[in-house]
């Protein structure tokens, strides 16, 4: 690697797969030059249920990814998920003491911000600035070197079960590997599918991932609110497996091959062959069972995710619409479906990165590892490290034109 490259790597440890991206920033621009994945085993629901298989899932992706982009990977930026996610908004005042604003008074209206109850077993992983006041002036993007006596800040703040997030560390640091910082999975996800045009409009992200489905909703290009739900992939799988009585491997299967949200997508005379179990002759099922199977259980995550939305108490402001993501969503319908059920316009979000070899990526599938990927050298490139970034109340403003030179 050239002295002049900078190398980023993203671990998304999701319930179904573990995903390893590598990207070099370069003179020439930002690509992607090594991807490993391996089967998850060790979480569920988002939350390390066995340490052992996480760490040697962790392993066998990074060994494949060093492989490939010839690197040696010793540091990741990772994400986290899960139902003991939990977020509230907050607001922080103080008084300017030099009549004009610096930088370090915006760190102390943050830190006012942040003064919150916070029960002992959780810990803050981001706090996510939505917009500032100077004096009686509202929507102020960046305050610094502005004349002021009072500022004020609103702010989208976090929290993880402690426990839950030392463990994606101990995994991670038992596997070799340091860890830059631990991001919220959904505003990785929305970094690689969501324009700048529609966070600025409002806009409902729903990620579906293996165990999770990770909601976002941005409202004048920030997030206003955000929620996880137990529910994702595999409860879909699960249902195959259940209604057609074929083991969960082949259920799977099907699901990517031949999976549809509602029956009439599929054709009259369409058929599928399914495994039986107990060493039973395999049958053929008409394909619009599966339709069947499938609708109601993604209509029900997506009702709950309307739901979140409502709670948010925004939804007149979310123009963009829905952006639906991750795995799941491949299934044809997919979008039609979220139309239905939040009355707004939808569509399926792909993310976009270059690389030789490597379009693959560019699915819903790899959404939160790109969108890891674009955070990390985000923060390199504005000097921050860590877990709590986004402390910064210009990140959200230069983030749109930032993106539109990065991939």
């Amino acid at each position: 690697m050239a002295k002049s490259e900078q190398m980023f790597v993203s671990l998304d440890l999701g319930t179904t797969k573990t995903c390893v991206l590598v990207g070099v920033q370069g003179e020439s621009g930002f690509e992607i030059v090594g991807v490993g994945t391996a089967p998850s085993a060790g979480l569920r629901k988002g939350i390390v249920v066995n340490l052992d298989s996480t760490v040697a899932s962790i392993r066998q992706a990074v060994t494949e990814a060093e492989k490939i982009s010839g690197h040696k990977i010793k540091a990741v930026q990772t994400g986290i998920a899960g139902s003991h996610l939990k977020g509230m908004n907050s607001h922080g005042i103080i008084g300017v003491k030099e009549r004009e604003v610096s930088q370090t008074d915006v760190d102390q209206v943050l830190d006012a911000a942040r003064a919150v109850a916070i029960p002992l077993d959780r810990e803050v992983i981001d706090t996510i600035p939505q917009q500032f006041f100077l004096d009686d002036q509202e929507g102020v993007v960046d305050p610094v070197g502005m004349s002021g006596v009072r500022l004020e800040v609103d702010v989208h703040i976090v929290t993880a079960a402690a426990a839950s997030l030392q463990n994606i560390y101990r995994c991670c640091n038992r596997a070799g590997l340091d860890v830059r910082g631990v991001v919220l999975q959904q505003l990785a996800s929305s970094l690689a599918v969501l324009t700048p045009e529609e966070r600025e409009l409002g806009v409902v992200l729903v990620d579906i991932g293996g165990g999770t489905t990770d909601i976002a909703v941005f409202v004048e290009g920030t997030i206003s609110h955000t929620a996880s739900l137990p529910l994702g992939g595999n409860q879909v799988s699960n249902d195959i497996a259940i209604g057609l009585r074929t083991p969960m491997e082949a259920a799977e299967k099907i699901k990517r091959q031949y999976g549809c949200t509602t029956r009439h997508i599929a054709g009259q005379d369409e058929t599928i062959e399914v495994p039986s179990v107990g060493g039973r002759p395999p049958r053929k099922l008409p394909r619009q069972i599966l339709g069947e199977i499938i609708e109601p259980r993604i209509e029900e995550i997506f009702e709950l995710a309307n739901r979140e939305l409502h709670k948010s108490g925004v939804y007149d402001q979310v123009v963009s619409g829905v952006v639906v993501t991750g795995g799941s969503v491949l299934l044809p319908g997919t979008a039609e479906l979220a139309e239905k059920v939040f009355e707004l316009q939808a569509r399926v979000g792909f993310p976009a990165a270059q690389g030789g070899g490597f379009e693959a990526v560019n699915s819903p599938v790899f959404a939160t590892a790109i969108g890891l990927l674009k955070y990390a050298a985000q923060e390199e490139n504005s000097g921050r490290r860590g877990s709590k970034g986004m402390e910064v109340g210009s990140w959200f403003g230069k983030l749109g034109d930032w993106l539109k030179d990065f991939f």
